[in-house]
């Protein structure tokens, strides 16, 4: 007789301060993790929509090295809304996608005390069953009786917006046998060198090979940056450290390679997930993939974030559609497509709102005004009969009447939108295309293509 219990944790990489410098100027007033896409923090979106829907799910980690304080509040909250332990967990340091995992192995790892307890003693009243069935001299053949703990961690990176199926994956994992299961997607080949490449068997869905970010094509199957391990990743990644250091006292390190960035960064404790891990062990039956046909970006600046918010709103349609907004243009604002709306914004009938818009708390949208494919933070005024497309609308900012803010819709581009951030003022009449605007400033000519530092 075997009895399985099953504990499963989710682990959320948010990275730091020094990180995700392609997110300013908005990164400069809250942490990235934090900044809001179709109204919820970005890290919100994994917790709700993925991580709560996971069987036997017992906690949940963030780590980074941004100050506890940062977090603190979102922590509290979310870990009150799922009635679930949530923790946010502070590095030193940067120890790499897969050292900063390991930093924190005896955290993860860590059981509920009851539920250790009630299995230990289940544990030991099992095998005293079985000295007594085996002591008997009745012809009875029970087998072996015994209760198993399997655990499961998923590792995700926080900059990723997809459907995260995560219940599908560990289905998927168990299955497969192996220590690691990485969710993949099938992108473009003019885009996947941006990524990390892999190639697997069509039929077990083996990882056979694995390189990041390579000079020449490989495979349009990408990374998706979200996977599922057992306990054995910790074994792994122990031993690419261990390797280090008895290279380490086996040499010494010239001046030279020691001012080379390889050797400053690779020390011992740094592991990278990709190359230290996935490379090395693929083609050994240890790695295997699950590929998604859903929608998938990494949202690593702010025009990226434009359009993750509107494939969040999209999936509300599915996930949360009380979250969405309606509306026909007499009683309330006439809205198209999918739009967020927070409780305390006021938004005047007379306005057209979306598709693809994001309006955050006591923002005020004033008549005849026109909105499209856009976030609007907090506090934000926008007076009558002003335009706002593709852009992002910093917090206590102000656009005046008839004025047009305006991105040409490149997501990828660094002027591809525009960006303004917190307190910038644009005054009535005013046109601003494709320009990033640094906080507290006051617009009263027109800019076109230009970073106002």
């Amino acid at each position: 007789m075997v009895i399985a219990e099953e504990r499963v944790v989710a682990v959320i990489m948010v990275g730091g301060p020094t990180k995700g410098t392609r997110f300013r100027p908005l990164s400069f007033n809250v942490p990235k993790p934090l900044f809001p896409l179709a109204g919820q923090p970005m890290v919100h979106h994994p917790i709700s929509s993925a991580c709560q829907k996971i069987p036997n799910l017992a906690k949940i980690y963030l780590i980074g090295f941004y100050e506890e304080r940062e977090f603190a509040l979102y922590v509290s909250s979310i870990s009150n809304e799922l009635k679930l332990p949530v923790r946010y967990l502070k590095e030193d340091k940067p120890h790499g996608s897969a050292g900063g995992l390991y930093n924190f192995k005896d955290l993860i790892m860590e059981e509920d005390p009851v539920f250790y307890l009630y299995l230990s003693i289940s544990y030991m009243l099992a095998n005293y069953l079985v000295l007594v069935i085996c002591s008997c001299s009745c012809s009875c053949s029970w087998g072996s009786s015994y209760f198993l703990l399997q655990s499961h961690i998923f590792l995700l990176n926080c900059d990723v917006c997809c459907s995260f199926p995560l219940p599908q994956m560990l289905d998927a994992h168990k299955k497969y046998g192996g220590m690691g299961t990485i969710l993949v997607v099938k992108v473009s080949p003019e885009s996947a060198s941006e990524f990390g490449e892999l190639v697997a068997d069509p039929v077990t869905n083996e990882l056979l090979h694995y390189t990041e970010k390579p000079e020449t094509f490989v495979s349009d199957r990408i990374n998706c940056g979200v996977y599922i391990f057992t306990p054995d990743i910790f074994t792994a990644i122990e031993g690419v450290s261990s390797q280090r250091k008895d290279r380490a006292n086996l040499r010494r390190v010239s001046s030279f390679e020691a001012m080379q960035p390889d050797s400053r960064s690779l020390t011992a404790n740094y592991v990278r997930l990709d190359q230290d891990i996935l490379s090395p062990l693929a083609g050994k039956k240890q790695l295997y993939i699950y590929e998604t046909v859903d929608f998938w970006e990494q949202i690593k600046t702010p025009g990226m974030s434009i359009k993750c918010s509107a494939l969040y709103l999209s999936q509300f349609r599915h996930t949360a559609p009380h979250l969405l907004e309606n509306g026909d243009g007499i009683k309330k604002a006439c809205i198209i497509g999918d739009v967020y709306i927070h409780p305390s914004a006021k938004v005047h009938p007379s306005a057209k709102i979306g598709p693809g818009v994001s309006i955050s708390a006591n923002a005020r949208i004033g008549a005849g005004a026109r909105l499209i494919n856009c976030i609007v933070l907090d506090d934000v005024e926008i007076k009558e009969n002003a335009v706002v497309i593709h852009a992002i609308v910093g917090w206590k900012s102000s656009i005046g009447r008839w004025a047009r803010v305006q991105g040409r819709g490149d997501y990828n581009a660094k002027l591809g939108v525009t960006i303004l951030g917190e307190s910038v003022a644009v005054e009535d009449e005013v046109v601003v295309i494709n320009s990033t605007v640094l906080p507290h400033k006051t617009l009263n000519v027109g800019v076109q293509d230009e970073i106002i530092l």
